[in-house]
């Protein structure tokens, strides 16, 4: 699978998750409708398929997806929350993906 189709299946998933995880939290911590369950649980559903579309051991792609999750969330960050990440923060982000970057694509025995 090609970088680009690696990132953005990460990032998809990435969302996915996210998302999944966001609404719960409106519905517990800002008096949302406890219908925002239901598009919380089929995005945990599809969060979970698309791991599974990763062409790698399950352990590798599960290690390497955490990287993009950092960066995704320091996104969702700005995005959605609203907060302007630091420096650090994306300095730290940049760190995740270029260890997800070795972890994916780095040469292995066959």
């Amino acid at each position: 699978m090609s970088l680009i189709a690696t990132f953005g299946l990460y990032l998809g998933t990435a969302f996915a998750e996210i998302l999944g995880c966001y609404l719960p939290y409106l519905w517990l911590k800002r008096g949302g409708s406890p219908w925002l369950l239901l598009p919380a649980a089929f995005s945990l559903a599809i969060f979970a398929w698309l791991l599974t579309l990763q062409p790698t051991a399950a352990g590798r792609v599960y290690a390497a997806y955490g990287g993009i999750y950092v960066a995704a969330a320091i996104f969702w960050l700005w995005i959605v929350d609203g907060v302007r990440p630091t420096t650090w923060d994306i300095l730290g982000a940049l760190v995740c993906i270029l260890g997800m970057v070795i972890i994916m694509f780095s040469p292995r025995p066959t």
